[in-house]
């Protein structure tokens, strides 16, 4: 095959845990095995596919088990919360992914990357973190919160949550090894979450940080850094569209970075939702990828 590209897709997790189910782990790899389609038929033509994936439901599940059980055992930091999804959502997309293309004819190994990804720790958002995470609170165990040093802000109409930082990526320190497996034929599996967000010491080291990193602009910048000619963000629409669910909504086959940027301007693309995919597919493009 003459034009086999490598191309980098990025899941979320609610693809794997869907709303409004109890996301059993049968329901887990049913999702998982649902949404792989599109990705065997790109391993089955020869293309390079590096797997990536969100981690929001399942973080949360980990962080309900930190609650339920904080008299018994020390809770985990979140950079260990996003290892332990890493761990466990790549076993399920690594083994669904395999049997997947066992049964197309196409031997291909699998392989997940427990990756680390480089922030700065002086990032804006280490001061005034946005990023909700974890369970929801009553107003009258706020105060007991803010004693274990968390930030809780109100979500409105929902109740209070725990924010933390989400600092821009700027490294992923497995790149090289993920590169290799590629290269090497392997289909790979990396940046689940976003990463495990770390910081470099001024002797080189590295240290890890309680924050989360957005795993679209983590997808974005693995594939520049692996030289990926596409990456594909997967949605829960079809198409991208501004005036959303208004009586003008209007949908995009195609969209220049100018415009993207343009309606990012105007607030077409909430904060919440489509705006880091957008966010992220600008970055990708401006740092020299073809497509999105």
């Amino acid at each position: 095959m003459t034009n086999r590209k490598t191309i980098v897709v990025a899941m979320g997790g609610n693809a794997i845990i869907e709303e409004g189910t109890e996301g059993t782990i049968a329901q887990q790899f049913a999702n998982t095995r649902k949404s792989l389609a599109a990705v065997v038929g790109m391993i089955s033509e020869g293309h390079k596919v590096v797997l990536t994936h969100g981690n929001g439901p399942q973080a949360g599940v980990h962080l309900i088990r930190n609650e339920a059980a904080s008299g018994q055992v020390p809770p985990s930091p979140l950079g260990v919360i996003v290892a332990d999804t890493q761990g466990s959502m790549g076993y399920m997309i690594a083994q669904s992914l395999a049997n997947a293309l066992l049964k197309s004819g196409v031997h291909k190994q699998v392989v997940t990357v427990i990756t680390q990804v480089e922030v700065d720790p002086n990032d804006p958002s280490m001061k005034n973190p946005t990023k909700y995470v974890g369970p929801f609170y009553k107003a009258e165990q706020v105060e007991k919160l803010r004693e274990r040093g968390w930030q809780i802000k109100e979500d409105p109409g929902r109740g209070f949550r725990r924010v933390v930082p989400s600092p821009m990526p700027l490294d992923v320190v497995e790149k090289e090894t993920i590169k290799d497996l590629i290269d090497d034929g392997k289909i790979v599996i990396a940046v689940g979450g976003g990463g495990c967000p770390v910081y470099r010491e001024a002797d080189g080291t590295l240290e890890g940080v309680d924050a989360v990193i957005d795993k679209d602009r983590a997808s974005a910048l693995l594939a520049n850094l692996i030289a990926a000619d596409e990456l594909i963000i997967l949605t829960g629409v079809d198409k991208v569209a501004i005036n959303f669910k208004k009586p003008d909504q209007i949908f995009f086959d195609r969209m220049t970075v100018a415009e993207c940027e343009r309606y990012l301007a105007e607030g077409q693309f909430p904060k919440g939702s489509m705006g880091p995919k957008i966010e992220a597919a600008c970055d990708f493009v401006k740092r020299g990828g073809a497509r999105v």
